[in-house]
């Protein structure tokens, strides 16, 4: 198998067939890469392990870094029809990522990266890789040795992100306990949004598997809502409130 870097050169110039609001939408890669700087990391196949559990989740955690360090778009690539691709992107809620399906794997041909997984059932489908492209031109590819399987090592967001700013600072991950009709978990939310820091909101109360005994066992207190940032054990509202500076 060779796979072929093309950097220094323009990307391939093809229409992608895809599905925007129950819409058909054809897309140009004039479209995708003019007059932008585009991260584009193309996987074997959506909703596959790696594909679900790592690739795309990492770079939708660290669009708003890539964002600050000039990038103006990410794109997902994956030879599967629009209507998969349309799916899976909602199933990730992955926001910050644009998916684009190359059904016919046309531009995977024309990048060199269309390999035969027919032996697992799969046809055609792209190899793993990854590329900083700048207004259609691929500045740098990161393209996954040629070893039996799905290697998966260079093309990960970590490494494109240290490519393009190796002083990058990484985004504290934060989360918070909150509970149905709450107004002090309302009031940390609004503290989060105001800062645009992203968040993941996990429920408890009565029907959604998360019990006050959970809570507890987890932050050490009964009330929400509770927050973590970067790990670390914040508390409530108030405390949030001091954590930003306020109410000193």
């Amino acid at each position: 198998m060779k796979l072929e870097n093309l950097e220094g050169l323009h990307v391939p110039y093809v229409t992608f067939n895809t599905r925007a609001g129950s819409q058909w939408k054809s897309v140009s890669s004039d479209d995708i890469f003019k007059n932008k700087t585009v991260i584009v990391f193309s996987l074997p196949g959506a909703y596959t392990p790696t594909c679900s559990s790592s690739h795309v989740p990492r770079y939708n955690e660290l669009a708003p870094v890539f964002k600050e360090n000039g990038i103006d778009d990410i794109v997902c690539i994956s030879v599967n029809d629009a209507f998969v691709m349309e799916a899976w992107s909602k199933d990730q809620n992955a926001d910050n990522i644009r998916f684009i399906p190359d059904g016919n794997g046309e531009f995977t041909e024309k990048m060199g990266m269309l390999v035969d997984k027919s032996d697992i059932g799969f046809g055609k489908r792209s190899w793993r890789y990854s590329m900083l492209v700048r207004d259609g031109v691929i500045e740098k590819q990161f393209i996954e040795p040629d070893q039996p399987g799905d290697p998966f090592v260079v093309s990960d967001a970590d490494t494109m992100l240290h490519y393009i700013n190796p002083n990058a600072r990484e985004p504290e991950f934060v989360t918070l306990f909150t509970r149905e009709g709450c107004p002090h978990c309302m009031r940390a939310k609004e503290l989060l949004n105001e800062r645009g820091i992203q968040y993941e909101e996990i429920r408890t109360g009565q029907g959604t598997g998360v019990s006050s005994r959970t809570l507890r066992a987890t932050t050490g207190r009964s009330t929400v809502p509770q927050v973590f940032i970067g790990g670390k054990h914040i508390g409530g509202r108030e405390d949030l409130e001091r954590y930003f500076g306020l109410n000193q």
